[in-house]
């Protein structure tokens, strides 16, 4: 995996967090194994401090432990907390858009229709890192349209432990997200909160299951911790 030229960017530690967040769900840094404090921070090119204010981020998070003496050591991932996380994401996703289906002007949405028309010219492309880009502005998007910024700061934190890089490489996903999208959109056009709201939950909570399969797969989530399969179907109802 190429470094990104993080000495250039301002917020730092963010963008530590999310590349080794990334590292993390892509099987870079295995359960058990330590991030190193220097050793990271001369990979990357940068002092420790942003670094050690990313890891401190990851461990609130639960994604690291920090360990007396020995740094910070990478946690299990398990099915569970994903399915956790979905779920959560789902109900409060739809309640943003449901907010945002009663709030959203005719500026909000034409912009949205632009982002959701680029975010399908990345995926034909096969352009992940735009793809995953362009995605998060989707929903941000319509986060800011509900206006209920405390509720869409829950979100932001909740969709931190959400591995969003991952998704574009999952078979059928792609296509599946832009279907999603576009029902969405469809809803939130014609300023229907409900199914807006039913529209965003089935989008978030149907990621969870093929999202733990590729990582079950890639080895960063064991087999054995997969939820159980008829509560991920409830959810997704």
């Amino acid at each position: 995996m190429s470094i990104p030229d993080f000495a250039a960017r301002p917020q730092l530690s963010e963008d530590v967090a999310r590349y080794v967040r990334k590292r993390i769900f892509d099987g870079t840094y295995s359960a058990g194994e330590y991030v190193r404090l220097d050793q990271l921070a001369a990979e990357l090119g940068i002092s420790v401090t942003p670094v050690r204010e990313a890891l401190f981020e990851l461990r609130a998070e639960g994604l690291l432990a920090q360990q007396p003496r020995r740094g910070f050591v990478v946690l299990p991932v398990t099915g569970r907390d994903l399915a956790d996380v979905a779920n959560v994401q789902a109900h409060v996703g739809g309640e943003l858009a449901a907010r945002a289906a009663l709030n959203i002007d005719d500026e909000q949405l034409r912009e949205l229709k632009e982002i959701q028309a680029r975010l399908e010219k990345a995926y034909a492309g096969g352009d992940d890192e735009r793809t995953v880009r362009l995605n998060h502005e989707f929903h941000r998007a319509i986060n800011v349209a509900a206006d209920s910024p405390k509720l869409a700061q829950l979100m932001s934190q909740i969709t931190r432990y959400a591995p969003e890089s991952v998704f574009p490489t999952i078979p059928g996903w792609p296509d599946q997200s832009v279907k999603d999208h576009r029902r969405v959109l469809a809803a939130l056009e014609n300023r229907d909160d409900e199914l807006a709201r039913k529209a965003m939950s089935q989008h978030l909570a149907a990621g969870a299951a093929p999202l733990i399969a590729h990582l079950i797969e890639h080895g960063v989530v064991d087999g054995a911790t997969r939820p159980n399969s008829r509560r991920n179907t409830r959810s997704q109802s």
